[in-house]
Order: C-alpha cells, then structure tokens, then sequence
C-alpha cells in the first residue's frame, strides 16, 4: 500500500505543470477515491488540494528567482488563470509578491517533496471488529458544525448543551440495537477534511423505530463497518484513534473506506477526565 501511495506522489510530481487527475492517483494507490483522499490527509496532515497547491508555489517559487520565464508565463505554467491570481497564491504562502521576490531575491517557503515510509513500532495494539448492518436510522437533534481536530469542539458542546433532557430521555428511548444509548454521528465531512470546514452532526441513536416528527433524521444504508475500541484520556485519545485508524490499521489492513457517516459512541468517566469510545467507520473489502 505504501509502496502505490509512493507511485502516487511521482505521479503528482511530474504533473505539476498540469491537471492532476485525482481518479487517476486512486488508480495508481488501487483505492477509491474518496479512501485515497481520507487516507493522504491522514498520512500527511493536510488535505491532498494543499499538498498539490504548495508544491506547485514552491516549484513556482524556484522558476520566479531563476528570472529565465515572464512572470506571467510562470503563472500559467502552474495552472493560474492571470498573474493577478498567480500573485495572490505566491504572496499567501510565500509572504511576499512575486515580482518583489524576483528584484530583490527574497527567501521563500518550501513545501517540500512527501514519500510515505512504514514505522514498525510493535507496542501497542488495536482492538476491532468487522460488522455487516442492515439499513438504519440515525434519529436525533442535528447540527451544521465546523471541523475541530485537536481539542473539544466547542461549536458541538455548545450543541449538546441546548438539547433539553427531555428530549434526550425520549431520544434515548429510541436507541435498539448497536451502537446502543446515544452517539454522535457526523456526515457530509468535506472530502479534504480540512480544519474548520463543515459536516452535519447528529446527538441521537441507532435504531430501527419510526422519528417522531420534531426530530432529525439520517437513514444508512446497510454495508460493513470496522468497529474500533479504545479508552483514555478525554478528548485526545478518541482524535487519536480516529488518527490511529487511517495511519495504522488501513495500510495493513485488507480495507478501505466508504462514504457514509462515522459513528462515536462515548462513556465519560464521572470527572470527564477519560473515555471509553467505540468509534465506527463505515468499509469495504480492498480490490485485490
């Protein structure tokens, strides 16, 4: 796996000076697309847009101090439709224009080239299973939430808070089967699930039951999902293991991921210092 996604990172290297074909690098990886992008912004750290992006300023970058292409050229070189554009990109990364850059020689940024390389560590393990569900629902308060990756989210805190617990005793009610009690649910991620983009977040159950109407409601359709295990400090360790799962378990494991919601099911300790989560990612069987 590694080895394709390293491919990958060639293809993209010599594409810079052109469309790069998205499809094309999940061909190379042999994964979807959508697992090829969850799966590089995990490995990576940012989402695949921005790598592309900053490789292709710093590459850029290199052409406008060499002086040898307008500086126009340059800019459609890297895909800009104007030099106005080509401008606006150069300065945000690199905190300067590119003419200045080219009259006074300035020092630039660099994005520099990624590869992929496996870390065999061997001290810790993870606990999963494989699940095949029939169709569900998702039935509980929705919200439209920024992405948080490090710390609590305050946008959902302050979600939870306004549901009144009533109406958390009769969602609750509702839950019959697994995940069982309340979880959260998120859906509709960005594909770049880049910091501070939006998703859809439910605070409700699984179940089978008819909503009542007051309500929100999400219907899944039936597939596998790997069910993941883990307990520790309250947040990091659930940021963790959802971290854990695309760097650790999917390269070495016969699995990719599929569209669709990822459900948490949390249990805090009384001084809401720990957690025992349950964290379920919606898969399927890799091609051969």
């Amino acid at each position: 796996m590694l080895e394709r996604l390293n491919q990958a990172m060639d293809h993209i290297e010599s594409h810079l000076d052109r469309p790069v074909d998205v499809t094309r690098l999940a061909h190379i990886a042999v994964t979807s697309e959508y697992h090829f992008r969850r799966l590089f912004s995990a490995l990576a750290g940012m989402p695949l847009s921005e790598y592309i992006r900053r490789r292709r300023l710093t590459v850029a970058g290199a052409e406008v101090l060499a002086g040898e292409r307008t500086l126009l050229d340059v800019a459609m070189r890297y895909g800009y439709g104007s030099g106005e554009a080509f401008a606006r990109a150069f300065r945000g990364m690199h905190g300067v224009g590119p003419g200045e850059a080219r009259r006074t020689g300035a020092v630039l940024k660099s994005q520099p080239r990624m590869s992929f390389r496996l870390i065999v560590e061997g001290n810790s393990s993870m606990r999963y299973r494989i699940v095949e569900k029939e169709e569900f629902r998702v039935v509980g308060e929705k919200a439209r939430v920024p992405l948080v990756h490090e710390g609590v989210n305050p946008a959902i805190a302050e979600f939870i808070r306004g549901i009144a617990p009533e109406t958390l005793r009769r969602i609750g009610a509702l839950s019959d089967q697994e995940p069982e009690g309340i979880v959260g649910v998120s859906d509709q991620l960005a594909a770049s699930r880049a910091e501070g983009t939006e998703l859809d977040y439910y605070h409700g159950v699984v179940t089978s039951a008819e909503a009542p109407g007051d309500l929100d409601v999400l219907t899944v359709p039936a597939g596998s999902w790997a069910v993941f295990e883990s307990s520790g400090p309250f947040p990091h360790t659930l940021q963790h293991l959802w971290r854990d799962v695309f760097t650790q378990w999917f390269p070495s494991n016969p699995y990719r991921s599929r569209p669709g919601p990822e459900i948490l099911r949390v249990r805090l300790s009384q001084d809401g210092a720990r957690a025992d989560a349950g964290l379920w990612i919606p898969v399927e069987r890799s091609a051969a």
